[in-house]
C-alpha cells in the first residue's frame, strides 16, 4: 500500500488524538480539518482497502466507513 500521500495530508503536523475521538463534537471537529485536506480521498481509501476499525479517516467516522463498505458489498455482482 503507497502511503506517500500521507505526507501531504493536513493532519501530517497535527496530534492523531484529534482523529480518535470519543465524541461526536470531536468526530466533527476532525471531519472540517479533512473537509479542506488535499488527500482526503487517498486517506479514505486506504481505510475502507484497510479495514481501518477506528477513527475519522479521509473525513468519514466509523460508522460511515462501515454504511460505505455495506454498500460496496451489496453492489458486487452475484460471484465476484
Amino acid at each position: 500500500m503507497d502511503t506517500v500521500w500521507m505526507n501531504e495530508g493536513k493532519c501530517k503536523d497535527l496530534s492523531p488524538t484529534i482523529f480518535f475521538p470519543s465524541d461526536g463534537v470531536g468526530v466533527q471537529a476532525a471531519q472540517r480539518i479533512c473537509a479542506e485536506c488535499p488527500v482526503s480521498q487517498a486517506c479514505l481509501r486506504y481505510a475502507l482497502e484497510e479495514r481501518v476499525d477506528h477513527g475519522v479517516w479521509g473525513g468519514k467516522s466509523e460508522r460511515e466507513r462501515r454504511r460505505i463498505l455495506r454498500r460496496m458489498r451489496s453492489s458486487r455482482p452475484v460471484g465476484v
